[in-house]
């Protein structure tokens, strides 16, 4: 039974997320948070990041896990996406217009003055765990987008780890100077389109519970709010 996603990347970090099954109880979470620590501990990972319900606060604590935020999950099933006209463009990396250097300039111009609280990998981090979570061919997966030929955002979608169609973007955001003018939910909205390219059948999207302006993209866009989680990490 599979109580928890684990992305692992090398000896650097582990994400782990909870997953939401209504016949598992809160000991048998238990027992698996402590065996997937007793692994992180043994393995001497550099750190160990977690999505769980913050019922488990305490018990969290109690291990030298330290709070970073509350975040929100929203979800929209992709068949019946409404119809857009937007005048935005987007490109894969995959097709070879743009080099990898420049999608992380890009990357880390996007995400500049983000309202989410956790800690930010470095960009050249970010970039290197890009394969390793979305496989060989990650640069299919990374978009750019742009309006009136200016590059406006990034976007990053892919299939869930461990599921058949649970659409996710690994990351999605605006350049600073367009913000604000409602290119964030254009762009989103694309996304989850392009979230049925790789066969996703409905979308799930999250964000720091202090994020406003991101909920409102999720609700202009439909996306229904489905789950509230902590964010807590331990450090080796």
């Amino acid at each position: 039974m599979n109580k928890f996603n684990i992305i692992k990347n090398k000896q650097e970090y582990w994400l782990v997320d909870q997953v939401r099954k209504g016949d598992v109880s809160t000991e048998l979470y238990i027992h698996g948070l402590a065996d997937i620590l007793e692994e992180w501990t043994r393995l001497e990972i550099g750190y160990l990041s977690l999505l769980i319900d913050e019922q488990f606060e305490s018990w969290l604590l109690e291990k030298k896990f330290h709070k970073i935020s509350s975040i929100v999950e929203y979800t929209r099933k992709l068949n019946d996406l409404p119809l857009t006209n937007d005048q935005i463009v987007c490109y894969s990396l995959a097709e070879g217009l743009m080099d990898d250097q420049k999608y992380a300039e890009l990357y880390e111009l996007c995400r500049s003055g983000s309202a989410n609280k956790n800690t930010k990998q470095p960009i050249a981090q970010v970039m290197s765990s890009l394969e390793n979570e979305l496989g060989p061919e990650w640069r299919k997966h990374c978009y750019y987008f742009l309006k009136d030929g200016a590059f406006a955002g990034i976007s990053i979608p892919h299939i869930e780890m461990g599921t058949e169609d649970e659409g996710r973007l690994f990351y999605f955001g605006v350049v600073p100077e367009l913000r604000g003018q409602g290119i964030g939910a254009q762009i989103h909205r694309v996304s989850m389109e392009l979230l049925k390219i790789f066969h996703a059948t409905y979308y799930v999207g999250s964000t720091d519970v202090n994020n406003a302006n991101m909920i409102k993209i999720f609700e202009k866009n439909g996306c229904q709010l489905r789950d509230k989680k902590g964010i807590y990490k331990i450090v080796r």
